[in-house]
């Protein structure tokens, strides 16, 4: 049993067929495909990178910011305090400008109750001696 010639053209047609379609089909697309892999692996790749930098630079800027507040509150402490430490000194030297204003009045109030307590034992004294007089009927 002979195969018939027309099964021999029809397996030649299909192994050329199939060699045609491997050539000029199958690999350009599988290498079209390939292609497609190693690009989309390259941009994840790059993505990953990117990721990996965006949280670098992220980490670096809050670290910055970490430093710079850190930095703000430590002059706006010194800045307090050097504040605290002006009123503390104005406070104090407003406090001995009233001790010495209310030791001056002391001083003056003490030297005018000295001065009007002579005047008055004075007074007191020439009055006693006036009564005294009229009482006895005396003339000056």
């Amino acid at each position: 049993m002979l195969p018939d010639l027309s099964v021999l053209w029809v397996i030649g047609a299909i192994l050329l067929l199939a060699v045609v379609l491997d050539r000029w089909l199958f690999k350009p697309v599988l290498r079209v495909i390939r292609d497609r892999e190693t690009a989309v692996q390259s941009a994840m790749q790059m993505a990953e990178d990117a990721t990996a930098k965006a949280k670098a630079a992220s980490a670096e800027f809050d670290a910055k910011m970490g430093a710079a507040r850190a930095d703000l509150y430590k002059q706006l402490d010194e800045r307090r305090k050097a504040g605290d430490a002006h009123r503390t000194e104005l406070m104090a030297k407003t406090r001995d400008e009233v001790d010495k204003t209310l030791a001056d009045a002391r001083t003056q109030l003490d030297a005018q109750v000295a001065e009007a307590t002579t005047k008055l034992e004075r007074d007191a004294d020439q009055l006693g001696r006036e009564i005294a007089d009229k009482v006895l009927g005396r003339t000056m």
